[in-house]
């Protein structure tokens, strides 16, 4: 296993050397809003800010909106003309656990059957280089769900905050080959690495959610039919869709056509299951109801998804939570279903 460190003080100068092989993106609330954006050279007080992102990195791979095609229509007919998507290289520069843990998730969807080329393209030409957290919201629940702060899942790289500096573990062999490449570090030593440990340790018990899955999605299958508790359960949601287009692991998307005169493009966007018409057809929709489509999502992330591949599409972020304008709580439902 390599592992090396470096002092923060050169992190600066780390991120400029890998922005000459890769679109570097880095957390930034330069927009407002914490987000994954382009590294501009300078500043890196993210490192002291920085708990996680609002908007979750997934953008950089799965576009909240992007063109498929665009196409024309002459005399001869229609022309269609192919957006792929942007093939360069980037790396994703201080990505949490979860969100990294969340493109694996991703990953098995976008490759299942079909390989979808404008996902895989961007994935396969993306470096992950993770930061362990800290200091985990209270809204974390990740290790009641096989994971944790220091998680190393989906990572090519894992930095781990020792202080002045990080240690630096390479995940595998992009990211060892990144490691022995890159400039200015040193070997971590023993002490190094027990620090990186205890470091880990005391991450893992800051985080104080808690959520029994054991069997969940028995349990819920058991609940399905159970009207009142999901009325109940929805009575606060506002359907506004936050919880999903928040997420690290909901990757539902609509299809539609923007046409002016004869020429038009197809476009790709990231839709929602909380909204009204999401399943709308010309003669029904098959959750009309609030309370239908809370119960859809939350059996969507804890029973048809771990049927399908066997784990849970949930990371416990707690975006879904702490971002929530009427304070709905996915905890609480789990932690309350009947029959427990």
């Amino acid at each position: 296993m390599t592992v090396k460190k470096i002092a923060k003080k050169e992190l600066a100068r780390l991120l400029d050397e890998w922005s000459r092989q890769f679109s570097v993106l880095v957390p930034s609330v330069e927009t407002g809003v914490a987000q994954m954006t382009g590294w501009q050279g300078e500043d890196t007080s993210f490192v002291d800010w920085y708990r996680n992102t609002i908007l979750p990195p997934k953008d950089a791979i799965l576009p909240v909106m992007e063109e498929m095609f665009s196409f024309s229509k002459n005399e001869d007919g229609y022309r269609l003309e192919m957006s792929p998507p942007d093939s360069g290289r980037q790396l994703i520069f201080g990505i949490r656990p979860c969100d990294a843990r969340a493109l694996a998730m991703l990953d098995v969807v976008f490759k299942q059957d079909y390989e979808d080329t404008y996902y895989m393209r961007r994935r396969l030409n993306t470096v992950l280089v993770g930061i362990g957290c800290t200091n985990p919201y209270d809204s974390c629940f990740c290790t009641s769900l096989s994971s944790g702060p220091s998680d190393t899942a989906g990572l090519d790289l894992m930095l781990t905050d020792i202080g002045d500096e990080f240690v630096i573990e390479a995940v595998t062999e992009a990211g060892r080959e990144l490691l022995d490449k890159s400039q200015g570090m040193r070997p971590a030593t023993a002490d190094d690495e027990a620090r990186a440990r205890e470091s880990r340790d005391i991450a893992n018990q800051r985080v104080t959610q808690n959520v029994d899955v054991k069997k969940m999605p028995d349990r819920l299958l058991a609940a399905f039919d159970n009207e009142e508790y999901w009325r109940k359960i929805a009575a606060k949601c506002i359907s506004c869709g936050i919880c999903t287009l928040l997420c690290p692991t909901c990757y539902c998307f609509d299809i539609n056509d923007e046409v002016s005169d004869n020429r038009g493009a197809r476009y790709r966007s990231l839709d929602s299951c909380a909204f009204c018409i999401y399943t709308k057809m010309p003669v029904e929709n098959p959750r009309e109801e609030k309370w239908q489509r809370v119960r859809n999502r939350v059996c969507h992330k804890y029973e048809f998804y771990p049927r399908l591949f066997d784990t849970i599409a949930c990371t416990g972020c707690g975006r879904c939570i702490r971002l929530c304008p009427v304070n709905w709580d996915i905890t609480r439902t789990l932690n309350s279903i009947p029959g427990q």
